[in-house]
């Protein structure tokens, strides 16, 4: 294939029709267009409904619209977001996507510094690929702070919010990873090599330091008490995400270099194999001693009330279920393909099942009895609620699948353009 380079970076000379127009970009229009319709709808609830005044309720006497919009703005009930429930399915997809292509990024920068061969030799690849994940969380969470006024975050900045926390950190962490793909990818490695160290050390850093944030943001909401009594939040967040990251690499293994890297395939399978078996056992020690300490009342909710039945399908997808498939043929050193493909499926769909009870059981109750006179209201007209279950709207659950059409997206793009998925000698 003819090649362009631009600053020590070989471009691939394909075609708008290839770089457009691939299968996978294919599928990612699909999923976008998906996202798109469930953005437009969102959008139409929030900006385009009829409002609850006295001009409407005038021109519109017994509109039952207008009756179901003073409905909503007394008892803050809606579609999308709900007063009682405001961190939703945009939370969790975006807590998924963004901790899972950070894992990602964190993982190959330890394999970097502990010089594992056969991660430098993908590393590109998988570093794109959690990129391109944290690019979808970040659309996901566009969706949700009503993108048609962010520009109000920069014209009235208030540093303590929570998102002002983790502004400054993407904008330092995005271009940082950008150009630690630049490293990977470029020709020119003789002065990189001299400061990766360093640079990889820094990333590992930048990658505590988001957890960290993170952790604090749900430590902050003490109306949620679930959040607040969960222990030494970050730790849940990195062997969780691990866990997903390990899950996503298998399978990102198999798609990419199922034909390209047949001979090492199962070296590198293994090894994640094994880092997945660490994070499960990591993630049960976590789950099994934290809700010695969770509140009392929530714990219930979860392990046996209104989220059991969720609580126990998650602990099976995510650690039971993938445990048995792995553990045997990493004790023989073996590797199953079979088995761990559907090991991995369910490693990554189990911990996401992880993160929407986390979400949701964080707002099982309307507020928490931080005062000690019983469950708060949000308003005088409205009954205090002892318990709260949702199921996720439409508009947000495709706003979610829109967000894997930009993962998809951004990555196929960097991978037609800059091959980075291509094995590399390190």
């Amino acid at each position: 294939m003819k090649r362009h380079e631009i600053a020590g970076v070989e471009i691939n000379a394909v075609s708008i029709r290839e770089l457009l127009f691939s299968k996978t970009m294919l599928l990612a229009y699909l999923l976008l267009a998906l996202g798109a319709y469930g953005v437009w709808e969102v959008f139409s609830e929030r900006y385009f409904l009829l409002t609850a005044n006295a001009f409407d309720a005038g021109m519109h006497p017994g509109s039952t619209e207008v009756a179901e919009a003073m409905k909503e703005a007394v008892f803050g009930v809606g579609g999308e977001v709900k007063r009682e429930q405001p961190w939703t399915l945009y939370i969790v997809n975006y807590m998924y996507m963004i901790y899972t292509g950070s894992a990602i990024i964190f993982f190959v920068a330890l394999a970097e510094i502990f010089n594992v061969k056969l991660i430098q030799r993908t590393a590109a690849g998988f570093i794109t690929f959690g990129l391109a994940m944290i690019f979808g969380g970040l659309f996901t969470i566009a969706v949700d702070l009503n993108i048609l006024h962010m520009h109000w975050m920069f014209i009235t900045p208030n540093i303590r919010a929570g998102m002002w926390l983790m502004l400054p950190l993407y904008v330092v962490y995005i271009p940082f990873v950008l150009f630690e793909i630049y490293l990977l990818i470029t020709n020119k490695h003789d002065w990189a090599k001299k400061v990766a160290f360093g640079i990889l050390l820094l990333s590992i850093a930048i990658d505590l330091v988001e957890y960290y944030i993170q952790a604090k943001l749900f430590n902050m909401n003490t109306a949620r008490h679930l959040w607040t009594t969960y222990p030494v939040l970050p730790l849940y967040f990195i062997v969780s995400s691990f866990l997903a990251a390990s899950g996503i690499m298998i399978l990102y293994a198999f798609v990419e270099y199922g034909e390209k890297f047949k001979y090492e395939l199962a070296r590198l399978i293994l090894f994640f194999k094994k880092a997945a078996v660490v994070s499960m056992l990591g993630l049960a020690t976590y789950e099994a001693s934290a809700f010695l300490f969770i509140d009392k009342e929530v714990a219930d909710v979860i392990l046996f009330g209104g989220y059991k039945y969720i609580f126990y399908i998650y602990i099976v997808l995510a650690v039971a279920l993938p445990f048995v498939l792995l553990v045997y043929k990493i004790i023989k050193e073996e590797t199953h393909y079979t088995m761990t493909g559907i090991a991995a499926v369910s490693i990554v769909i189990g911990t996401y099942i992880g993160r929407y009870i986390f979400v949701y059981g964080g707002n099982a109750y309307p507020m928490s009895n931080r005062f000690g006179l019983g469950f708060e209201k949000y308003g005088e007209y409205e009954q205090a609620k002892e318990f709260i279950i949702y199921t996720p709207h439409l508009n947000e659950i495709l706003v979610v699948i829109g967000s894997v059409g930009v993962v998809l997206a951004v990555y196929k793009v960097m991978d037609m353009l800059f091959s980075v998925s291509k094995i590399r000698e390190h």
